[in-house]
């Protein structure tokens, strides 16, 4: 049995000052011999800092059974977690709340961060925070940037890892840079090839209709 992400609710809910979006996406960790966890991640975007939050929680009910909370940051270019006191959210399989220093002691550490690499692999919202947390940048047709044209053709650049997001309408001259997580922002069937790896593409007949991948990107 390979290991099972199963993605559960998404809740958006605007900031108190309509500056931006608090987000949080939970989900269902199923290990390869039947180990349970249960997680959420979440971000608030319209701050100056990108700082994403985690909980894992193990152990529902037994000795043991803790729930563990995380900060997820920009390391280089990648993402890396960093443990904290202050709890994130409640989450099925968790017990009480540990700070970090009751995490690090816990013997199963190593498990839980098998279980939130494993969300950020293949939960699609976590794939979604990520993109928002490195401030991933995209090229745009003048008209996907204005929201006049649907996205129908996503590129992961080989070259320069760049993305590109082209409409109805052929790349021009006239091409924009934005960022990726912002276009998701408006149209979240987006979420859906967020994982392409350089020199990958997907293309679609329309909004809404299913994603062909590709392993030539444009260039």
């Amino acid at each position: 049995m390979d290991v099972q992400i199963i993605e559960g609710r998404l809740v958006e809910v605007p900031t108190a000052d309509a500056t931006g979006m608090d987000r949080r996406a939970f989900g269902e960790f199923v290990g390869p011999q039947g180990e349970l966890a249960s997680y959420a991640v979440g971000w608030i975007t319209g701050q100056d800092q990108h700082i994403g939050r985690i909980s894992v929680g193990i152990g529902a009910g037994n000795p043991g059974g803790a729930t563990f909370h995380a900060v997820v940051f920009d390391n280089g270019g990648e993402y890396a977690f960093s443990l904290v006191d202050e709890p994130f959210e409640d989450v099925p399989e968790g017990g009480p709340d540990l700070t970090a220093e009751q995490a690090r002691a816990h013997p199963d550490l190593p498990f839980v961060w098998w279980v939130a690499d494993y969300a950020f692999a293949r939960d699609r919202r976590a794939w979604w925070l990520r993109h928002w947390l490195l401030g991933t940048r995209c090229i745009q047709t003048a008209q996907v940037f204005e929201m006049q044209e649907p996205v129908l053709l996503i590129a992961h650049e080989a070259d320069d890892e760049l993305w590109q997001l082209i409409g109805t309408t052929d790349a021009g001259n006239d091409a924009k840079i934005g960022h990726l997580s912002h276009t998701i922002d408006e149209d979240q069937t987006l979420l859906e090839v967020l994982n392409l790896s350089p020199g990958e593409s997907a293309s679609r007949q329309h909004p809404g209709a299913p994603w062909t991948r590709h392993t030539d990107a444009p260039s």
